[in-house]
Formats: C-alpha cells, structure tokens, sequence
C-alpha cells in the first residue's frame, strides 16, 4: 500500500461487492475504494464498467458519488479496483424507514428520488461510453425473463411459483415505448440520506438498457418497503409523490398498468437474485451466514408473486 495512504478498512453494506474507506495524507475528503467480492452473480458488471457507468451518469447530472479513477494494477491492492468520493449519509434500509430525523422532508425527499431516477433515464443508447451495454434489446422485458430463466438453470433450481410467475410475465409485460439506461438497483437501501436529504444514489452494477418502468417498479415494489408496506413508494412516502418527481422532471408520463406488471417482475428478479446469494454460500466459495438467510428469502418473494397474478389476472397469449 503506497505511504501516502493513511488507513484501508472495510465498510459495512454492499452485498455482492467490496467496499473499503480510504484516507489519503493530506487530504480531508474520505474515499470509498470499490472492488470485487471473492465470489459474485452473473448479472452484476465488472468494476471497470460500473466505474465507466458511474461516470456517465455523474456528467448527466445525477446524485451519484464522484467517481475518481479506476485501476487495473492488482499490486496496489491485490486486484483491481475503483475510487469515488465518500459521501456521506445511512444507506440501510431498514433504519431509514423507521428513523423519522434522516431524510429531511419526507414527502421532498420521495419527489427528488423521482427527480432523480428522470436524470438517470436521460442516458440514451448511442452513448460510447456505454458502448459495452451493447445494443439495446428490441424487447428488453422478455430479455430479461430469458436471463432470469438461464439464471435459474444455470443453479439447478426447481420453483414452480417462480415459473408460474415468469410465465404470467411474459404473456403480461408491456413492450417498452422508449429505452433509457436504467439503474436496475433503484430503491431504499441503494441510496444515501442525512438529516437534511438525499446525498447519493449507489450500487450501480446492475445498470443496462431498458424500460423505465422497471426502475419505477422495483423503487415502489412491495419487497423493497422494508415492512412499510402502507408508503409505497421505498416505504418512505406516498406513490404519488415519487410519480410527480419524476413526471416533473423527465416531461414523460408514467403506465401505471406497466408499473404494475413490472413489479411482479421485481419480486421474481429479486427471488432469483436470492437464490444465486445463498448459492454462494452453500456451494462453500463464500461461506456467509448474511448469503445463507438472503437464500431463504425466496420463498417469500414466491408467495407474493402468486398473491399478485390470481388466475383472474391471466389473459391468453
């Protein structure tokens, strides 16, 4: 480790990644050193393409952390990594539902995280550089079921409510009107608040072409309210006010049908994303109890899903 850096130590959060505070000899601002974990998900970016989506979204205006380089030289850490400014604030979803002193105003604070999901899905396709997202998907919804469907074969998982609920998908989500970059992790835990406000939207390893409902959808879905199940919007504030932020700001009106069907969707996504955790612990590459429990979500996930598509919400092909 070069001597300018004064401390390296691990910081708590960020599931599938690493993340380390650096402090740096004189210099007062802290940095957060991203890199990755001993074993990850298919679905998640390199570090080099989450730094170069970072910075893309950084120069739109977006209230994502600085980001200040990236390395490939694996002898200054052991692998290689990426450096953003530190900022500050509690991402955890669980406290910030509960704790009414972060946050600031809470029905400002749900109308700016509209505000800024819009700034986010001003990124358009044809940006170089995001030229390794590909080309968009001509029907990114159905797309992202065929990864889901590899992702639970490539594991060996039987879940038939999980493939009842893939299947009700595909003969219900909408095609996409317009394609943006999405976030794909937008929601309460994903962000940084103080007591004043928002400070950081994080965690953009999942980002990629798509509708724009599907961030919209997973902000408000069920799975992501962290018990607050009555303030649909991140269980910090009513739905509405999320819907103004972001009409508001991006000029586009929000398909509330399409909302709907995408958050069906994101309690699938999120089931599969929980199996591959607990894959990664019981397969021994990361023994973790966290990955363990995440594993067993699952099957909660699954009993929302079939509550959500009653056969009187199935329609034929």
């Amino acid at each position: 480790m070069p001597d300018s850096v004064l401390t390296v130590g691990p910081l708590r959060g960020g599931a599938i990644q690493e993340n380390w505070l650096v402090k740096i000899k004189d210099f007062d601002v802290e940095y957060v050193l991203r890199t990755d974990a001993p074993a990850t998900i298919r679905s998640s970016h390199s570090r080099a393409e989450e730094f170069r989506i970072v910075q893309t979204a950084y120069a739109a205006g977006a209230r994502a952390p600085r980001p200040v380089l990236y390395c490939e030289d694996a002898t200054i850490f052991g692998k290689p990594f990426a450096l953003y400014e530190k900022a500050e604030g509690v991402a955890l979803g669980s406290r910030i539902v509960k704790d009414m002193s972060l946050g600031g105003d809470r029905r400002e604070l749900t109308r700016m995280l509209g505000r800024e999901l819009a700034k986010i899905h001003r990124v358009l396709p044809g940006d170089p550089d995001l030229a390794f997202l590909g080309v968009p998907p001509v029907d990114p919804a159905r797309t992202h079921l065929a990864q889901l469907r590899d992702t639970l074969d490539a594991l060996g998982a039987k879940r038939p409510a999980l493939e009842w609920g893939l299947r009700w998908l595909d003969l219900h989500l909408p095609h996409a009107e317009r394609v943006t970059l999405v976030h794909s992790d937008y929601r309460t835990g994903n962000y940084l608040v103080d007591d004043t406000g928002l400070t950081a939207i994080l965690d953009w390893e999942f980002a990629h072409w798509g509708d724009p409902h599907f961030d919209i959808a997973w902000f408000c879905a069920k799975c992501w309210r962290f018990g607050r199940t009555d303030l649909e919007a991140g269980g910090i504030g009513p739905r509405e006010d999320f819907y103004v932020g972001y009409e508001i700001e991006s000029g586009a009106s929000i398909d509330r049908d399409a909302v709907a069907a995408y958050e069906v969707l994101a309690h699938a996504r999120w089931a599969v994303i929980a199996l591959e955790q607990g894959e990664r612990h019981s397969s021994g590459r990361e023994p973790s109890l966290e990955l363990a429990l995440t594993g067993r979500i699952a099957a909660e996930l699954e009993y929302e899903i079939v509550h959500m598509t009653p056969p009187g919400r199935w329609r034929q092909a």
